[in-house]
């Protein structure tokens, strides 16, 4: 009498059936899948005897490639015969999928053999991944995918090579740059562009600098037309449109007063009398012989001097 063979499960005979040998003992195939086998995690259904695999972990996104491979042994009536599977389970994390189940969950492609992202617990291939949680490139329209470089600003992002100066179409990359009216330059394309010009040397005034007849001037090029000081700070006035500084103004144009020889600028509210050809600071514009002054008086014209009423009157 043949000793008995039994499945470790049921305890049905496995004589002429096929059978799977595991360390606690030989088991019939429905009992190993029953016991052994993992649950899909999309269709819930088992994944049989026939669906084993061996997995490497890849990076690849932020999923995992799955290599497929592994080797079982199935007997047939007391004989094992070792048999290479056709392997169709794939496993993930804590998960196992059939390979017909193991899909993105937006557009159901198969991610078998290609790369992919789990976000919230969902399966998504790179092309779904990208569409949903990436960022546009605000020039070129593309995606900007997860992890390459990029550049954001005011809400927008580029890719780093697409993020150019509006100007000489460089790429910013970590330059300074200016934003206006939805374009972007580099600091000299801007300056070039929109920075006023000095009316002195047509150079662009890129801080500071004063204005003079409604125009920018860089300090250091407004100086006196005669003895070319600076005149940024100072008082100065100006003839034919060229500036010049009190003491050259009053040196090569200013009338001279006639009492004192020294020129009448008219600067700082100063003020001064005119008779004939003969000028006079109000200071200066006095009687002769008694010193009384004349400004808003009558006066006497005695040669080269002028006299009050009353030293007129008085004789010489």
């Amino acid at each position: 009498m043949s000793e008995a063979f039994d499945c470790a499960k049921c305890s049905e005979a496995l004589f002429g059936r096929k059978y799977i040998q595991t360390d606690s003992g030989p088991y019939c195939v429905p009992c190993y899948d029953n016991t052994f086998a993992n649950t899909c995690a999309e269709c819930k259904q088992l994944i049989g005897h026939d669906s084993r695999v061996r997995i490497r972990p890849g990076r690849a996104g932020s999923g995992w490639r799955l290599v497929r491979g592994g080797r079982g042994w199935i007997h047939q009536a007391l004989v094992a015969v070792p048999l290479l599977c056709s392997l169709q389970e794939l496993f993930y994390e804590d998960r196992h999928f059939h390979e017909g189940c193991f899909r993105c969950c937006r557009c159901q492609r198969s991610l078998a053999d290609e790369p992919f992202t789990c976000q919230d617990s969902e399966l998504l291939c790179n092309d779904c991944y990208c569409s949903a949680f990436s960022s546009q490139c605000s020039a070129c329209g593309e995606t900007v995918m997860p992890g390459s470089r990029k550049l954001e600003y005011g809400g927008q992002t580029w890719h780093e090579y697409c993020f150019l100066c509006s100007g000489c179409e460089q790429p910013l990359g970590s330059c300074s740059f200016v934003p206006d009216k939805g374009a972007y330059y580099c600091v000299p394309c801007y300056e070039d562009k929109f920075a006023p010009r000095c009316a002195r040397c047509s150079k662009t005034l890129t801080q500071g600098g004063v204005t003079y007849r409604d125009q920018p001037w860089h300090r250091e090029c407004l100086v006196c037309t005669g003895c070319q000081k600076p005149l940024a700070g100072q008082q100065f006035t100006s003839r034919d449109e060229d500036p010049y500084c009190v003491s050259c103004f009053g040196e090569l144009f200013a009338p001279k007063c006639s009492s004192c020889k020294s020129p009448i600028v008219g600067l700082g509210g100063g003020k001064y009398v005119s008779f004939e050809d003969r000028h006079w600071h109000h200071g200066c514009f006095s009687c002769a012989r008694c010193s009384t002054s004349l400004v808003g008086q009558g006066f006497v014209p005695d040669g080269d001097q002028v006299l009050c009423q009353g030293c007129s009157q008085a004789g010489p």
